[in-house]
Parts: structure tokens; C-alpha cells; sequence
């Protein structure tokens, strides 16, 4: 399913939200680094951020509780365009891809652009699995509390869902 273009250039600023996401090294501080990083790509403004969470890994025991955000950017980037840029962002902080769920010091999930919905193998719009996870839900919340997530319906409606599940203002 395609419903934007996603490979090329992008004709105006959109707002995309992007889920940051920590368990090895200083999370904090590779949070502040995000940032910095985010506000110097080119065609990007820096629109806001969440608070730190603390949540436990998803499918991981014995890992390290993650530190959450979410971002907001004001981009010019393309949707394709913006996900390689937070990929060269984990990958200059170390993050490998060993195997699934490894832990990380640095994960970069592009959640929204804009209204764009899209589906390929590189990339699915809005995030999969956004909807099912309070360590995305609650910070994205504090950014826009009257969000529509295309295909899922308003956040304040998804929030109940996730209650059950521990993700800790930090």
C-alpha cells in the first residue's frame, strides 16, 4: 500500500514524530545527542519532545529497562529520506542488529509523517506496532494529545489499552 511518495524529495515541511528508545551506555545523554543530531539534518526543525520513560524490553528478559521518548520534527525530508537518516544515527552510536531485540544504545523508530500511510519492505507508516505500546503512546500524548493515527484511531481511544503496561515518567 502506497499513499505518498516516499523516495524523493518532499515539497513542504511535514511533521513527523519519531520514538527514541535507550538501554546501553548513558540514555539521557544519547537523548540529548538525538536531538542535537535531529535539529542539524538538513530541511528539519526540531518541534518538540517528551519526557524520559522508563520501560521494561519487549520480548527481552535479562536486558536493561529502556529509556523513551518520542520527538517531533518539522521536516522537508521524505519519509524514505528521514529513516535512513535515524538509521545512520544508530548506527554512528553502535547500534548492531545482532539478532531481534537486542539491546541498544541507540533506537530510532519513524512512527508518524505526517497522515502518510505506506507499506514496503523497508518501511510501514504509521509504526506497526505503535498503537500496542505505552513507551510510544504516553510520550506521544505529552506532544500532541489530540492525535489521529491513520488506520487506529485517535490516541486518547488507544490509551486505555495499554494502561496495564508500566512505562514511568521519569
Amino acid at each position: 500500500m502506497r499513499q505518498a511518495a516516499c523516495g524523493g524529495g518532499a515539497p513542504q515541511a511535514v511533521r513527523a514524530y519519531i520514538a527514541f528508545g535507550a538501554n546501553l551506555g548513558d540514555p539521557a545523554a544519547a537523548f540529548d545527542q538525538t536531538l542535537a543530531q535531529l535539529s542539524a539534518l538538513a530541511a528539519t526543525r526540531l518541534a518538540g519532545r517528551s519526557r524520559l520513560y522508563r520501560s521494561a524490553p519487549v520480548d527481552a528478559p535479562g536486558q536493561p529497562d529502556y529509556i523513551n521518548a518520542v520527538i517531533a520534527v518539522d521536516t522537508g525530508l521524505a519519509p524514505l529520506q528521514l529513516l535512513h537518516a535515524l538509521q545512520e544515527l544508530e548506527l554512528a552510536a553502535g547500534r548492531s542488529r545482532a539478532y531481534r531485540n537486542a539491546p541498544r544504545p541507540l533506537d530510532l523508530d519513524l512512527l508518524l509523517y505526517g497522515e502518510t500511510r505506506w507499506h514496503d519492505g523497508e518501511l510501514t507508516l504509521p509504526h506497526p506496532r505503535m498503537h500496542q505500546r505505552a513507551f510510544v503512546l504516553r510520550p506521544l500524548a505529552e506532544l500532541a494529545p489530540g492525535l489521529h493515527i491513520p488506520g487506529h484511531g485517535d490516541l486518547a481511544t488507544l490509551l486505555p489499552a495499554v494502561a496495564d503496561q508500566a512505562a514511568i515518567p521519569l
